[in-house]
């Protein structure tokens, strides 16, 4: 990345090039200077393959396709498919905040999340799951190893689709049992609104 160049705060417009250095109200300064890293084609708008270019995980690996593009449709507010200066200043908190749950769920230090470590972390996020579904997790998202773990990555990608697909659950389950009756169609809606 280039050196962080901090200009003061000052209306973009005001700016006497807009896309020099002086970060849009609203942006951090260190996050501008980032999406102008990022942006390498110069557009003023972030592609998943340049957000993938930018994002690595604690052994060095770059994020995966699938929860880039996952990040962009999350901050991409005109459906383009890229995120602007705005979009990406958010993603960077969002990343930030599933860091460091990342790193408190991560109990070893290792830099990635063990099966035990999963199951502890879905408990504490209030999800009551059976250590047989953090298996299947972890069989899906876990490179094959003795050991399977899953890096940040895959841990922001479980916990989004997991919190979208509880709420769609619970749109269905209005008297919080834990239970819903569903056509098929329903579940495909919700599966195609949600996960797609």
């Amino acid at each position: 990345m280039a050196p962080l160049v901090v200009c003061p705060r000052v209306p973009v417009s005001l700016c006497p090039r807009p896309h020099s250095g002086c970060a849009p109200p609203g942006v951090e300064p260190e996050a501008f200077a980032w999406f102008q890293a990022v942006d390498a084609d110069g557009s003023g708008r972030i592609s998943v393959r340049e957000l993938k270019q930018a994002l690595l995980n604690s052994n060095w690996t770059a994020f995966d396709d699938d929860t880039c593009l996952l990040l962009i449709n999350t901050f991409d507010r005109t459906r383009s498919g890229r995120i602007d200066v705005y979009g990406f200043s958010a993603l960077l908190r969002f990343i930030q905040q599933w860091r460091s749950l990342f790193q408190q769920f991560d109990r070893d230090a290792s830099g990635s999340i063990s099966l035990g470590e999963l199951q502890q972390a879905f408990s504490q996020l209030g999800y009551n799951l059976s250590p047989q579904f953090s298996q299947l997790l972890l069989a899906r998202y876990a490179p094959s190893s003795p050991r399977p773990s899953i890096q940040l990555d895959r841990f922001i990608r479980i916990c989004v689709q997991l919190q979208s697909s509880t709420e769609a659950f619970r749109e269905k389950d209005t008297a919080l049992l834990g239970t819903a009756r569903l056509s098929y169609e329903d579940f495909l809606t919700m599966v195609v609104t949600r996960m797609l």
